[in-house]
């Protein structure tokens, strides 16, 4: 009877979010609805437990830190100087606009550790560009919104810092471990845009010389003044943590206070900035951590109520081996992207999907980096495509919906591609890890 309890929790869930309550909300009230009828008033005692357990967790103090980072990014002028230094290098490529905003999502993301930040805040600057060159509408929105996405598999990642206590993997391991794929995914693009334009030169013109083009000594003077601030954030960051001198908390302290001394340096810092930027951080991080305490009580409550148990029994009854029942969770996974966002996601089948493939002897780090590949291809992927509901914020009334639907397809297949390397090749996961740790 309780096996088939805890079940049900999951549809009862589902209808509440469809109603439209929120998700945070949607996970307390399943919670305390199934709890109360099986445990009565002893519920309390486990739900001030998961709160304690939240409030606990070290590294979520990383969460308002890498949304700090991200917000103070947006306004620090790092962009615009980065959008400059890049495109001297790859405006002659065919596509080379296209090229360079992939490259400057990259590095963004790594800086900023934020997903939306990075799609409006390049997308503003790349979108005029690539219109007054005639590139093709797919092409530039399946780029903003392919690139944008990154921040999702791109460490520092706000979403890997979740995921990390959820699924009780160390958040260091996954920042690493993503790191390659990655780096993979944005080749991909980069390989894909580069090979579109040179079959078809129309959707991806490269520039025309330009008697202005500053000599090669200049160029690299512009590049070294844009690049090395950022580069050396990144390593504040990701470099601390690879190499053993911080913890990943410790590192978003780090990054925090560059960011800052960055809008120094390129004199954009100014109180009101700051102000925004505290007042952004409040907002995200309490919208963050109530999603996630409404997970960890939903979880708590269906782990009590026997559900692992019943879903790992389901799985015998249906004789499926370690593979069929990571793909369906990852089909799961893809298919919830849907209707909630990254977050909510992560609470909801987390725990459920570590917990069975744990016993079935799968890599907890490997089916995470795959995880995130699914999420990030379902942020893609229509029709609900959050990536896409950004770019209509930011785009200009000349690039269509149908436009945008158009061109995120081709990304969409590369994400597929890259995540059956990464299923076929564990160690594209794994190895650095293996690597830098020394396991």
């Amino acid at each position: 009877m309780t096996l088939g309890i805890g079940l049900l929790m999951f549809p009862v869930l589902m209808i509440f979010i469809f109603i439209g309550f929120p998700v945070a909300f949607s996970l307390m009230g399943t919670a305390l609805f199934f709890g109360y009828y099986r445990f009565g008033d002893a519920l309390v005692h486990q739900l001030v437990a998961k709160v304690d357990d939240v409030a606990s967790y070290y590294v979520l103090a990383a969460v308002p830190l890498f949304i700090f980072m991200g917000a103070m990014l947006e306004r620090s002028g790092i962009a615009e100087k980065l959008f400059e230094a890049i495109h001297m290098w790859t405006r002659r490529l065919p596509g080379g606009l296209a090229v360079g905003t992939v490259i400057l999502c990259v590095v963004f993301a790594a800086a900023s550790g934020v997903v939306g930040a990075t799609e409006s805040v390049v997308g503003l600057l790349a979108i005029p560009v690539m219109l007054r060159y005639a590139y093709d509408k797919g092409l530039i929105s399946g780029t903003i919104c392919a690139g944008g996405s990154l921040g999702t598999i791109i460490p520092p990642s706000v979403v890997v810092v979740i995921l990390g206590p959820v699924a009780d993997v160390s958040v260091g391991d996954l920042f690493v471990g993503m790191l390659l794929p990655g780096l993979m995914l944005a080749g991909l693009y980069i390989a894909y845009i580069l090979g579109r334009c040179i079959i078809r030169p129309q959707d991806g013109p490269s520039l025309p010389p330009d008697e202005n083009d500053p000599p090669f000594l200049v160029k690299i003077y512009v590049t070294a003044t844009a690049l090395v601030p950022p580069l050396v954030l990144i390593f504040a960051v990701l470099g601390t943590i690879m190499l053993g001198w911080a913890t990943p908390t410790e590192a978003a302290a780090m990054g925090a206070a560059g960011t800052v001394i960055m809008t120094l340096i390129y004199r954009t810092f100014s109180f009101s900035v700051l102000q925004e930027a505290f007042l952004k951080t409040l907002q995200v991080t309490a919208m963050i951590l109530t999603i996630l305490l409404g997970g960890t009580m939903f979880a708590g409550v269906f782990v009590a109520l026997g559900g692992i148990s019943a879903v790992q029994n389901l799985l015998e009854a249906a004789n499926l081996t370690a593979w069929p029942t990571m793909l369906i969770l990852l089909l799961i996974a893809f298919i919830a992207g849907f209707v909630l966002d990254l977050i909510s996601i992560v609470l909801i089948i987390i725990p459920v999907a570590i917990a069975v493939l744990r016993t079935m002897g799968v890599d907890d780090v490997w089916f995470c980096i795959m995880f995130l590949v699914v999420i990030q291809t379902s942020y893609l992927t229509p029709p609900m495509a959050p990536a896409i509901f950004y770019l209509r914020g930011i785009s200009p009334p000349e690039i269509r919906l149908s436009d945008m639907y158009r061109g995120v397809v081709p990304f969409i297949i590369l994400e597929f591609i890259c995540l059956g390397l990464v299923m076929a090749f564990p160690e594209i996961a794994l190895w650095l890890p293996e690597v830098v740790f020394d396991r």
